[in-house]
């Protein structure tokens, strides 16, 4: 039987392992039902060692921001060719860079490396209690406001149908690739499911990432994307309040200190739960898979919503029907002034925020010393 196809397993002798082992048989009585997001794409590349190793943020919600990732990092692999006096390396790079600025490609081979855009299925484990909280054996190790400093545990992520995983991961493949109804999609959709799991077959799982959910009439609903550890969804949270909420939601200076005070609250008890002005937060765990055939990883579905057109075709139309000035016109659009004082306001407000982040790290600093 081909590996794809296969599940390894090995038991973990960590006791750290072991215990996260135990929750997650845990979470499987409490949280039982699987409920899918949406899917979410990266970039991957062949490893001459066997498998794909996988390009930072794999969380784009289209396609094509995979490729613009692409072409970004094949225009500096050209520039690094260029330097070290390779022409005919720099030369084949920068055509490729070039190709994905016009052309929707989602592989192609550049300089001996296969590069492929990947797609990725997001599930939310759920139960009685709603959606899955982070679990203690879960890595939180940053402090308020310095999350954003912890690696992403994506890049460089090998995905290889050969390495062995843990029992608890092995049983959550196999709930994963059973899944064959998709609520609310469409039937190119479906059809393009059931195509994936034939020709997809095998799975490797990704690394948890964690998302903010918001409690509304008894039903939970995602507020944001992508936190790669707990502390970043809080920290996330926590800017909101202290930035962007007092002025998108034009509170007054006693609705901004109740924000304020919740904030601080959040950076100081560090919650999975979280209530503040009669609104329910939750921090949720979001299990990542991608589906592996004889080929490799899965790429994009034709069904997969795809709006946004390569860089320079999406200039060429916007040019065309007015929304951009033409070359050699160096005109700012005049914004209303209640859009302009809102951007003072948010800017004077991250500023203020950034100065604060900065005098808690020097404390900090100060302590460890």
């Amino acid at each position: 039987m081909p590996a794809y196809r296969t599940i390894r397993v090995a038991v973990p002798e960590d006791p750290a392992a072991a215990q996260a082992e135990e929750e997650a048989q845990q979470a499987r009585e409490r949280f039982p039902d699987l409920m899918g997001l949406e899917p979410v794409f990266g970039l991957a590349q062949e490893r001459e060692a066997g498998g794909w190793s996988l390009h930072g943020y794999f969380s784009n919600i289209y396609p094509q921001q995979a490729r613009d990732s692409l072409g970004s990092h094949l225009r500096l692999l050209a520039q690094q060719a260029e330097q070290d006096g390779d022409e005919a390396a720099h030369a084949q790079l920068q055509h490729a860079a070039d190709r994905l600025d016009r052309e929707r490609v989602d592989e192609m081979t550049v300089c001996g490396i296969r590069y492929r855009v990947v797609r990725a299925e997001q599930i939310i484990r759920s139960g009685p209690e709603g959606p899955e909280p982070p679990r203690n054996s879960d890595p939180d190790p940053a402090e308020p406001g310095e999350a954003h400093h912890v690696p992403d545990p994506t890049k460089g992520f090998v995905i290889d149908p050969v390495l062995p995983t843990s029992p608890a991961q092995a049983l959550l493949k196999t709930d994963l690739l059973r899944l064959t109804h998709l609520t609310g999609a469409t039937p190119h959709a479906q059809r393009d499911a059931a195509t994936a799991r034939h020709h997809h077959p095998g799975a490797a799982l990704l690394p948890t990432t964690y998302c903010l959910a918001e409690e509304e009439n008894g039903r939970w609903r995602p507020r944001t994307r992508h936190a790669t550890t707990p502390q970043d969804a809080r920290d996330t949270l926590a800017y909101s309040l202290r930035v962007l909420d007092p002025v998108m939601k034009n509170l007054d200076e006693t609705e901004r200190a109740a924000y304020r005070e919740a904030a601080d609250r959040l950076d100081a008890q560090r919650p999975s739960h979280f209530h503040f002005t009669g609104r329910h937060m939750r921090i949720v765990r979001v299990e990542r898979f991608i589906r592996i055939g004889p080929d490799g990883p899965e790429g994009p579905r034709p069904s997969d919503p795809d709006p946004d057109p390569p860089i320079l075709v999406q200039d060429q139309q916007l040019r065309e029907t007015g929304e951009l000035p033409p070359d050699n016109e160096n005109t700012e659009p005049d914004l209303p002034p209640d859009i302009t004082a809102r951007h003072k306001e948010l800017f004077r407000l991250s500023i203020q925020e950034k100065e604060r982040q900065e005098k808690l790290t020097q404390t900090r600093q100060q302590r460890q010393n």
